[in-house]
């Protein structure tokens, strides 16, 4: 495929990708692969938040996303504050001169329209912000590819979310809360469409034969403090979840059962770390996963998963496995109901021990079932998934996608699946 100047196709990818987020990495994984089957000869590069495991991992040249090394530590000295107000300043000249080298920029899924976790506006959403306004100014295509959205109750956040969204050429969403959110904090949505999450677009790993005996209970755990509205709460949020969470685990080895933890990003280390010293047992592991593929493989050789974080979600549902969601917003639960779970949610702000034990139970009862249907929503999000694929050639790619790519191209990389273990969600 060539650009309307004869040449290759530039593309950028942009979000917090190699952050330590495997969520984040996995949907980048996505496009890439779209892009390598679709537009083998586009030049691809990145503006991230970890350039050096990025270009690492999927052989991609990428640049940091923000000017200010110390961006997302909080300021308290007065060198520290200039630092960031001077990066603000510094950060609006790179996005821009970066944008402007493009013929299209693409925000591979994410959250990056929601205030479900806490931020500050003027960290990420001001950075969308500014992407998405250079990209309007310089004629750049600039697509929100699946990304999930949220209601806002900070002024100045939603403002930036609101106007980012406004500007992009393309937008869609990972479900339908997601376009709602957006309709309702402005955003003309009539021609914005819903499609699964680009994590289902991954290779699923193979299943191996069923072992002798069975296998573990995987729990996903999450350094979770509630939402961006809950920072006052923040500690007494966390404390409910994790002792909720323990009182599970110890339930689920009383009963015998082993479990494996898991995780989706670096922060949720200590949480694992806090269960394995209050339960204490042996039947107690922790998996050390470096990507999506890593997660589906120990979800796929589980008897059942329990999990918080969203593409821990996404992990185990793909792979197949009855899963029970700890959910912590909405699109989790709107993420069960579309693969026909939406029974098995319970809240991760309010864990009910007891009450989470019985749907456990339920759970493993239909296992059977719930597999079959698993399967079935499986293969429905992968048509879904293609037509999205099929809508990017034509809105972003018009110089006749058919054409084959321009020998003399650098092919877009393809991505290693050989690196050194690292965490991510």
């Amino acid at each position: 495929m060539t650009s309307a100047a004869g040449r290759p196709p530039r593309v950028g990818v942009f979000g917090l990708l190699g952050s330590g987020n495997l969520g984040n990495d996995g949907s980048l994984e996505a496009v890439l692969g779209y892009l390598r089957a679709e537009h083998p000869g586009a030049v691809v590069d990145a503006l991230c938040g970890g350039p050096e495991t990025v270009t690492a991992r999927y052989g991609i040249p990428a640049t940091r996303l923000h000017w200010y090394r110390g961006e997302y530590r909080t300021a308290s000295r007065a060198g520290a504050v200039a630092g960031k107000g001077l990066g603000k300043l510094v950060d609006a000249v790179r996005t821009a001169v970066w944008v402007r080298r493009h013929d299209v920029v693409i925000v591979p899924g994410m959250g990056v329209l929601e205030a479900t976790l806490p931020l500050r506006p003027w960290g990420f959403p001001y950075a969308l912000f500014l992407l998405c306004a250079a990209g309007r100014l310089f004629g750049t295509r600039v697509a929100l590819v699946g990304v999930g959205a949220s209601a806002i109750g900070n002024r100045l956040t939603r403002a930036l979310v609101r106007w980012s969204a406004r500007l992009a050429a393309y937008r869609s969403y990972r479900d339908a809360p997601s376009r709602d959110a957006m309709r309702a904090m402005g955003v003309e949505t009539a021609r914005d469409e819903i499609y699964p999450d680009l994590a289902f677009a991954l290779p699923t790993p193979p299943v191996s034969a069923s072992p002798a005996r069975p296998g573990p209970v995987c729990v996903g755990v999450m350094a979770f403090h509630g939402s961006d509205d809950d920072r006052p709460r923040a500690e007494e949020i966390h404390r409910r979840y994790l002792e909720g969470t323990i009182r599970f685990v110890r339930a689920l080895t009383e009963a015998g059962r082993p479990v494996r933890l898991l995780t989706g990003d670096a922060v949720d280390q200590p949480v694992v770390t806090a269960i394995r010293d209050a339960v204490d047992s042996p039947l107690v592991t922790s998996a050390e996963a470096g990507s999506l593929a890593d997660l589906m493989r120990e979800t796929a050789a589980a008897e059942a998963v329990v999990a918080t974080r969203y593409h821990n979600l996404v992990c185990a549902l793909k792979a197949g496995t009855p899963t029970l969601a700890l959910s912590y917003a909405v699109k989790s639960d709107a993420l069960m109901e579309r693969m026909g779970l939406g029974a098995y949610c319970h809240p991760a702000r309010d864990i009910d021990a007891g009450r989470l034990l019985e749907q456990f139970q339920e759970l493993e009862q239909r296992s059977a079932q719930l597999r079959r249907t698993l399967a079935e929503r499986n293969l429905a999000a992968a048509r879904r998934l293609e037509e999205q694929f099929s809508a990017l050639n034509a809105i972003l790619f018009p110089a006749d996608p058919a054409d084959p790519a321009d020998p003399a191209a650098p092919a877009v990389p393809a991505a290693d699946h050989t690196h050194a273990q690292q965490e991510v969600s």
